[in-house]
C-alpha cells in the first residue's frame, strides 16, 4: 500500500483527493495545506508519494514546488506529483533537472477521470514519470532552436512525445496508430540523433530524454 501525502489549499479539493485515495487503496498519512506543512510533512514522513499544488500559502506563489525540490534535495528521487493550473515550464525543469525519477506533472482541468489520476499516482510512487501532454509540448517547444532536436522529423517528435509521458513503446503504437517495429525503429533514431543510448527501462529512457532537454535547453 501506497503512502501518500496531500498538500492543496482548497478544503474541498483536498478532501475529495483523499477520499478518492483512499477509495483505491492508498493510506493518506497527512493533508496539508500550506508550504511550511508540506515540507516538515515530506521530511518526517517521508511518503511513498506526494500530491502537491504549485501555489500554496503563506504567498501563494510557489511554495509548493519549492517545499518540493528542497525535500528532494535531502531526499534524492522522492517521489512528487504536481497538480497545477498552467504550465509552468520552469517549474517543470526544476523538477526533472535531477533526473532521479519519481516526478509528475499534471494540469488540473487536464485530468479526465479517476483511473487516469490514479494511474498517474502509482507510476510516479513506483519511480517513473507522469507528464502532461501540454507540459512535453511546452517542454519541446522551448527546445525548438536545440539542433540535434531540430533534426528530429515530425513523426520523431511526436514519438518522443509520448515517450515524455511514459508510455512504452506498445503504447505509443497504439496511440499514434502505428506498428510497434515503426516506433521502435523511431524511437532507435531519435536516441541516435540526440546522442543517448537505447534501454529497456521505459522510465530512465524518459527521465534520460527529459534531462537532456533541461541541460541543453536555449536560454
Amino acid at each position: 500500500m501506497n503512502r501518500v501525502l496531500v498538500a492543496e489549499d482548497l478544503y474541498l479539493l483536498r478532501d475529495g483527493l483523499v477520499h478518492l485515495l483512499q477509495a483505491h487503496g492508498f493510506e493518506v498519512v497527512a493533508a496539508v495545506e500550506s508550504g511550511p506543512e508540506l515540507l516538515e510533512g515530506l521530511l518526517e514522513l517521508r511518503p511513498d508519494v506526494s500530491i502537491v499544488d504549485v501555489r500554496l500559502p503563506p504567498t501563494f506563489t510557489d511554495e509548493g514546488i519549492q517545499a518540493s525540490l528542497e525535500a528532494r534535495g535531502r531526499i534524492p528521487g522522492l517521489p512528487v506529483l504536481v497538480l497545477s493550473q498552467h504550465v509552468e515550464q520552469l517549474y517543470a525543469r526544476e523538477l526533472l533537472a535531477d533526473g532521479s525519477g519519481g516526478i509528475g506533472y499534471l494540469l488540473k482541468d487536464r485530468v479526465f477521470n479517476a483511473e487516469q489520476f490514479v494511474d498517474a499516482v502509482r507510476r510516479v510512487a513506483a519511480g517513473g514519470t507522469a507528464m502532461d501532454p501540454e507540459v512535453i509540448a511546452k517542454l519541446l517547444a522551448g527546445n525548438t532552436g536545440n539542433e540535434p532536436l531540430a533534426a528530429l522529423t515530425p513523426r520523431e517528435r511526436e514519438v518522443l512525445e509520448q515517450m515524455a509521458e511514459g508510455r512504452s513503446n506498445a503504447a505509443i503504437s497504439q496511440r499514434l496508430h502505428l506498428s510497434e517495429s515503426t516506433v521502435a525503429k523511431h524511437t532507435a533514431g531519435i536516441f541516435t540523433k540526440l546522442g543517448l543510448s537505447p534501454s529497456d527501462d521505459d522510465n530512465r529512457r524518459v527521465l534520460a530524454v527529459l534531462a537532456y532537454l533541461h541541460s541543453r535547453r536555449v536560454p
